[in-house]
């Protein structure tokens, strides 16, 4: 939702602070907020030893997980509530213990209330990890956090 006295990154900003003091997942999974802007979000999360499966790899859903969270914090970069409406995963390679994991999240359109976001996940050699795509669905007249006054 438009705030005449903050410019769109402004606004981005205030929502990125804002939902990460609220977000308890992210920050219990050690998940930092890198970088956002109008319809963007990069978020980084390392591989612990508490997120491998049997096979001594990361188990998907945290991986999942950090993509979640990176769409999140870019469908609702422009401080209207958005919430998820569904995800599409595909797991292309394994992340293993101490592998440091970005979620690069983008805006591929949005209308009044339904978006389409796409989130790219890596490691720390740029090796894809995950490929994700993410519907939301805005709540008109709600605003994902409170903005600061003009």
């Amino acid at each position: 939702m438009s705030h005449p006295a903050l410019t769109p990154q402004q606004i981005a900003d205030a929502v990125r602070a804002g939902m990460f003091a609220d977000d308890r997942a992210s920050r219990a999974l050690g998940i930092t907020v890198e970088a956002m802007s109008p319809g963007r979000a990069t978020l980084r999360m390392t591989v612990r030893a508490d997120m491998l499966n049997s096979f001594h790899i990361c188990h998907g859903g945290f991986v999942t997980t950090l993509a979640d969270s990176a769409f999140a914090f870019a469908c609702n970069s422009g401080n209207e509530l958005t919430v998820a409406s569904g995800l599409t995963v595909e797991l292309v390679a394994s992340a293993r213990e101490g592998d440091v994991l970005t979620a690069s999240a983008a805006e591929v359109n949005r209308t009044a209330r339904l978006g389409v976001y796409d989130i790219v996940v890596t490691n720390q050699h740029g090796e894809r990890i995950a490929l994700v795509r993410g519907r939301s669905y805005a709540i008109r007249g709600k605003t994902s956090v409170t903005l600061p006054a003009a």
